[in-house]
């Protein structure tokens, strides 16, 4: 672990923009899987995040968790028309949601995202890489150069692209946080364990492109320590269980507010709170 020394898209003007919240003086606190989230973050009213793929799944459950804290939301979503639909609903139950279009193996459509934010805010204080693929579970033997290319396009090609473009508005934070959101796949020392599911699903895409996602999080976090990057897993590895999305067919045994759990914490961090991590519901796990 490195030290932590580091309603519509059509929202009018009249939201303004963001003002530069003032730095938290409140010491942090070690995470623990048992706490609430809501006691860990540097409370802002205005505290802004960016979520991809948040149009539905664990993005979706986010934004909601989030936008009851009173954060700024902005649901970013690949189909406009689903985006659009979620931010309307997350609005009907009182969220701040600006929807963003957003399809993350385009460098185009990253940029207008990146102008869409600034229109509204001068910083963003919390960045969620969610968006995914599982690709098609092919066997190592079948499996194709295009087929891995396709995964690693929006699993790993694409939070960087979006990282790299969101830094500006991320360094305008007094305590900026980056979370991936990653897999027990992409996990070496779960993969290797016989005893864990994701060690009979034999593919090469999905857990690949997992694990590399796990280690562009520590290299981001080694190299830049004023923000803080972490992994986070939506499941319990200990207990071998896993939130049920449309990604599983909806065949895990944690719902979708439990496998954010560790996405939140993460994203709720205070200043004093680690960087280059890698937790589950749970608590930290073996990369």
């Amino acid at each position: 672990m490195l030290s932590a020394n580091g309603t519509n898209r059509a929202v009018p003007a009249r939201l303004g923009r963001l003002s530069r919240r003032k730095s938290s003086a409140a010491g942090g606190r070690n995470m623990d899987a048992r706490s609430n989230p809501a006691e860990d973050v540097t409370d802002s009213p205005q505290t802004s995040v960016l979520i991809t793929g948040g149009n539905k799944g664990l993005g979706f459950e986010t934004a909601r968790r989030l936008g009851e804290q009173g954060w700024t939301i902005f649901l970013g979503s690949r189909d406009e028309g689903r985006g659009q639909a979620a931010a309307d609903k997350l609005t009907g139950g009182g969220a701040n949601v600006i929807m963003v279009p957003l399809d993350v193996t385009s460098e185009a459509s990253v940029a207008d995202a990146v102008r869409l934010v600034r229109d509204h805010t001068e910083r963003l204080d919390v960045l969620i890489n969610n968006a995914g693929t599982p690709g098609r579970a092919i066997a190592p033997a079948e499996a194709t150069a295009d087929e891995i290319h396709s995964v690693y396009d929006t699993n790993v090609y694409g939070p960087i692209r979006v990282t790299n473009a969101f830094l500006p508005l991320l360094r305008s934070s007094d305590c900026p946080r980056v979370v991936m959101v990653s897999s027990a796949g992409g996990s070496f020392a779960v993969v290797t364990d016989p005893d864990q599911p994701v060690a009979k699903m034999h593919e090469l895409a999905y857990s690949s492109s997992k694990a590399a996602l796990n280690m562009i999080t520590l290299r981001y976090a080694q190299a830049l320590p004023d923000i803080k990057f972490n992994v986070a897993t939506p499941g319990e590895v200990a207990n071998r269980t896993y939130a049920a999305t449309d990604m599983n067919n909806h065949t895990g045994q944690l719902t979708v507010t439990e496998g954010t759990d560790s996405i939140v914490r993460l994203a709720m961090l205070d200043t004093d709170g680690p960087t280059g991590t890698f937790t589950d519901r749970l608590g930290p796990v073996a990369w």
